[in-house]
């Protein structure tokens, strides 16, 4: 038997492919958009996929499972509560799944959603792995709060709360000790909030050590689990319906992308008015020369994240990069959160007419109330670490919505925690309120401010 784990740093995901090598077979567990890594997995071992197990409709990230089972023949395993339009095969508590050695069995943890699932792995007659989903991370559970929406949604967190309460007591705390943990998701993923770096665990680490394995009372469980949950982006109940449906195949999709080399004055002239144009390129690089209706969403290890923040999945727009070869790594990126159709044309940009003038520091420093600063960090953040007492606080994610709340008397200064942030935020704010007014990103200054 061998286990092999796939990472996704950027969305933080963990994928696996189960290996009976003395059958030379293949189960694989939440695989990711690009199913090339696990094609190549199986070509290298001279294994039939047989099978691609579903642990819940994910809403962070989009899945291959059904291209995967188009193109070899494998079974879609799921609970039969997720709801899919393609054909799967129930696995859900008592249902197994056995090739060689090694039996799989379904145990139903609703929680995060109500057709999450885990899945046990036993070998050779002895219970060793534990595949997760986005039930119990190392370090955290997953969250609670992303299948509502509107008034229904604070009823739905706390109802999927105490499932997630009992699912962990009932379900995962009476595995022994020696099982080793693997979970879908690691540090940085938006399905958790306080999840450690580490790959895999046992389930006796996990016991001593993981928050919500320790006894407490429901209440106080829920209360803990519900409170200070990252935001929610845009994106996500668009990839829990694209994951039920099952996503076009991968190659196929980002190939009708419309790919062209460097954009002219000219072509320029003629993009769509209406559409906003991703740029990811450097600040500097943007802040020198970009075009008409930009945001600055910079090629970095949260692309993904924001943009499919910033974006809403109704809306279609222009992806700019500095060269082709990161063009087409992006234009890769936005397909693992199922944007790749939402992109009207993707193009080298290497300058535009459009500029944003560098913050004056020693004027802002020596006359800070004649600004109006925006803090674009996590409210979390905010209150662990004030930085400016005049600021006013509004998280990067609800910027767009929020924007009537900024005073346009005063020249705007945006600021984050590093300069990411405030890269986006920056040229949002620019972008929302128009010509004529003075926007100036702090960028990386706010460590020298931040002492």
């Amino acid at each position: 038997m061998k286990i092999q784990q796939f990472e996704d740093k950027f969305l933080a995901h963990y994928s696996y492919a189960i290996l009976s090598e003395c059958e030379s077979k293949m189960v694989l567990i939440d695989p990711a958009r690009n199913p090339e890594p696990y094609y190549e997995f199986a070509k290298e071992y001279q294994a039939q996929i047989i099978a691609v197990i579903e642990t819940h409709s994910h809403a962070d990230f989009v899945s291959s499972h059904l291209e995967i089972a188009q193109t070899t023949g494998a079974a879609i395993y799921a609970s039969q509560n997720l709801g899919s339009a393609y054909k799967l095969t129930p696995f859900d508590e008592g249902d197994t799944l056995a090739f060689g050695k090694i039996v799989l069995k379904a145990i139903n943890t609703p929680g995060h959603s109500d057709d999450s699932i885990s899945v046990l792995l036993e070998h050779d007659g002895k219970l060793k792995y534990l595949f997760s989903g986005d039930t119990l991370f190392i370090g955290d559970c997953g969250r609670p709060d992303l299948r509502g929406s509107g008034k229904d949604m604070d009823a739905q967190r706390d109802r999927l709360a105490v499932k997630m309460y009992y699912s962990l007591r009932d379900k995962i705390l009476p595995l022994p000790n020696d099982v080793i943990l693997y979970p879908a998701h690691g540090a940085g993923t938006l399905c958790g909030k306080a999840l450690s770096d580490a790959a895999s665990s046992s389930m006796g680490e996990q016991k001593r050590e993981n928050w919500s394995l320790q006894p407490m009372s429901q209440e106080a469980f829920v209360k803990q689990l519900t409170s200070d949950q990252p935001f929610i982006p845009a994106y996500f109940s668009f990839d829990v319906d694209l994951n039920k449906k099952g996503a076009p195949a991968f190659g196929e999709s980002i190939g009708k992308v419309k790919l062209v080399g460097s954009l002219g004055q000219s072509k320029a002239e003629q993009l769509d008015p209406d559409l906003w144009v991703v740029d990811s390129r450097d600040q500097q690089d943007f802040k020198t020369g970009h075009l008409a209706r930009s945001i600055n969403i910079m090629d970095g290890t949260k692309f993904e994240t924001w943009l499919g923040s910033m974006i809403d999945p109704s809306e279609h727009f222009y992806l700019a990069a500095q060269d082709i070869q990161t063009l087409k790594e992006l234009i890769e990126r936005t397909a693992s959160i199922g944007y790749e159709a939402k992109i009207k044309e993707a193009f080298v940009l290497n300058s535009g007419q459009k500029t944003m003038q560098p913050l004056d520091l020693e004027d802002f420093t020596a006359h800070q109330d004649k600004y109006t600063i925006v803090d674009v960090r996590n409210g979390s953040e905010v209150s662990k670490n004030p930085i400016f007492s005049n600021s006013i606080s509004i998280p990067l994610a609800d910027l767009k919505s929020r924007i009537d709340e900024i005073p346009l008397n005063r020249p705007i200064a945006v600021h984050c925690a590093g300069g990411y942030r405030s890269a986006i935020g920056s040229s949002l704010i620019a972008l929302l309120i128009g010509e004529g007014k003075a926007v100036y990103d702090i960028g990386e200054h706010i460590k020298e401010v931040d002492q």
